[in-house]
């Protein structure tokens, strides 16, 4: 069962800047990778401009970054969770706990890890 584990990763705790928002965020998808993790689901608000705050902007560009090869398997964010929903939940059952809180959240991005 440890295969299926899923943990979420609240980036907005404590206000921080977007760049030690991609750094705690880098530190803990190492970490939960490690640990056997499955899924993670990182909490990185979506700004009041309207077009999705720096926090989103920078983990979003860090996840497509080379450097998270290692790591990451996939991504999706909340506002794509329909479409991805199905991949989504057959790589990571666990998954099918935090639908009402992902599915068309756009402060959220649920990461697979490989």
């Amino acid at each position: 069962m440890a295969a299926f584990k899923v943990k979420e990763v609240n980036l907005e705790y404590g206000y921080p800047t977007a760049e030690m928002a991609v750094r705690n965020m880098v530190d803990q998808l190492m970490s939960c990778k490690r640990q056997g993790m499955r899924a993670v689901i990182l909490i990185h608000g979506y700004g009041s401009s309207g077009t999705g705050g720096k926090i989103k902007q920078a983990v979003s560009q860090k996840l497509r970054d080379p450097s998270m090869v290692g790591i990451v398997r996939t991504t999706c964010p909340g506002e794509r969770w329909v479409e991805k929903k199905r991949t989504m939940l057959n790589a990571c059952p666990g998954l099918r706990d935090y639908e009402s809180r992902i599915s068309g959240n756009y402060g959220v991005t649920v990461v697979l890890l490989k």
